[in-house]
């Protein structure tokens, strides 16, 4: 029994670390793709940002994700496409409160030259 009190919690909390880190790795794979997308010729930042959350909505809740937002950027003298998610991730397993976190995705503008 008093081990199990131990235990318990223990296990608990390495498996909600394995939840955000699964999350918070889903957002950036999914911001990072929606920003290459954004940046093919002919294409635009309303395209990432849609890309992104096709990507995010298939795996993770819609109701986690705050925001997507793609904008263009100037990356190094480059234009560019820079998508940014903000979410949140509950600190109870999928219940209770959020710790609220952003990531975002770059991408160097293809140009036709």
């Amino acid at each position: 029994m008093l081990v199990s009190m131990l235990v318990v919690p223990l296990f608990l909390g390495i498996l909600q670390v394995g939840l955000y880190l699964y999350v918070r790795n889903t957002v950036i794979a999914a911001a990072s793709e929606g920003a290459h997308y954004a940046a093919v010729l002919n294409r635009g930042p309303a395209d990432g940002e849609a890309r992104t959350r096709e990507l995010v909505g298939g795996v993770v809740n819609d109701r986690l994700v705050d925001s997507v937002q793609a904008e263009e950027v100037d990356i190094g003298g480059q234009p560019g496409v820079r998508v940014m998610v903000t979410t949140h991730m509950p600190a109870l397993g999928l219940w209770g409160p959020g710790v609220e976190f952003s990531v975002q995705g770059h991408a160097v503008k293809e140009t036709g030259e």
